[in-house]
């Protein structure tokens, strides 16, 4: 069995296992006890009713999960307002009781202050596991627990291909919406899995493919690497990930001009946001239309060490909302890479079926925009 077939099947094997112990610490009702993305073993005493959110982006998952999601809030990470603008208000719409809900951070990446934290009078934190790392949150976080409010880490960033599944069934054992977050996970597993089995079936490498972060507004290239983060998604479909290995960090990092182009991608993917007043990369996301989402797309291709890139001369060149890297509805852009990257197994999937199929059945704000766009129309 190769590697890569090899660790999907771990992947899936671990999201049924954690799957399998939500569902039964949830049954007994409150108190509960939930294991989180760090592995911690937590206990919420009871439902919350006050919970601070140390990523803004994360109210978008939350969406998913709870029909009013804002009437939860205490407190919440500003990285939402400021990255995306159009979602943000869009919420504010649709819940004006956000309004009063304070920010406890300015910027993406930055930990959030002890005291502020706990003056907000939160009866759970949910944080995201990339803060963990962060020694402003980790003072937070040992203040808030050492005065009983439970602190719970989930993760959709680091390891989306693993823990996106574990995810949605810890968020709706922490809400009390298990029906509704099974019902999601059942969903996205069911089109996950066509996919995975669909590869493995198919017995034969996929392409070499390039995934980059924001080309046109970030210096060339970030480009994801072989272990954890988006690359997670290119090991899934079999693709062969010309970053893997070539990155200062597994999970991916910077690539010089020089091993770019002689990596000679068959397909390359972009990813960008649209922020309105800011024209910059790809714009993709609430707010961009199909035809200023194909037009940044060429617009960034054009740039001399992207222009002669084998993908882009064959028109296999695509784009991507940044912000899928972290949230729950990834399946979309798994879906999306599928039809890219293998066309020959992915014909028949419809990433837009699957997003309106979303947008029917559980957001409770639409996912109204352009998230993907490609040279192919």
């Amino acid at each position: 069995m190769p590697a890569s077939t090899r660790r999907v099947a771990l992947a899936l094997a671990a999201s049924a296992l954690a799957a399998a112990s939500i569902r039964r610490g949830s049954a007994a009702g409150w108190p509960r006890q939930v294991k989180d993305m760090l592995g911690r073993v937590v206990t919420i005493p009871a439902r919350p009713r006050a919970i601070l959110l140390g990523e803004g982006f994360q109210l978008l998952n939350l969406a998913l999960l709870h029909p009013d999601p804002a009437s939860l809030l205490v407190g919440m990470g500003g990285d939402l307002r400021r990255l995306d603008p159009v979602s943000d208000a869009a919420f504010r719409r649709r819940f004006p009781a956000l309004e009063k809900v304070p920010e406890i951070t300015a910027q993406v990446g930055q930990g959030f202050p002890a005291e502020r934290a706990l003056a907000l009078k939160p009866d759970l934190a949910i944080l995201s596991s990339w803060q963990a790392g962060s020694e402003e949150t980790r003072q937070a976080v040992a203040l808030l627990e050492g005065t009983g409010v439970p602190v719970v880490y989930v993760d959709v960033f680091r390891n989306p291909g693993e823990n996106t599944l574990p995810t949605i069934r810890l968020l709706g054992a922490l809400l009390g919406q298990e029906d509704r977050a099974e019902a999601y996970a059942r969903f996205y597993e069911e089109r996950r899995d066509r996919l995975v089995r669909r590869v493995a079936e198919s017995g034969r490498p996929g392409p070499r493919v390039l995934l980059t972060a924001f080309p046109g507004r970030w210096p060339c290239c970030w480009a994801a690497g072989g272990e954890g983060g988006s690359g997670e998604f290119l090991t899934l479909l079999g693709a062969r990930n010309l970053a893997a290995g070539l990155t200062a960090a597994p999970q991916g990092g910077n690539l010089a001009v020089e091993q770019v182009l002689v990596s000679r991608p068959e397909v390359f993917v972009g990813t960008g946001i649209h922020v309105p007043g800011d024209p910059t990369g790809i714009q993709l996301g609430a707010g961009a239309s199909p035809e200023m989402a194909r037009a940044s797309l060429e617009a960034v291709l054009r740039a001399p060490e992207l222009a002669a890139l084998p993908a882009v001369r064959d028109r296999r060149a695509h784009g991507l909302w940044n912000p899928f890297n972290g949230a729950l509805i990834n399946i979309v852009a798994l879906e999306a890479l599928a039809r890219w990257i293998r066309p020959e197994l992915f014909g028949d999937v419809d990433p837009g079926a699957t997003l309106a199929e979303i947008n029917a059945r559980f957001a409770a704000i639409p996912y109204e925009g352009t998230y993907w766009t490609s040279l192919q129309g």
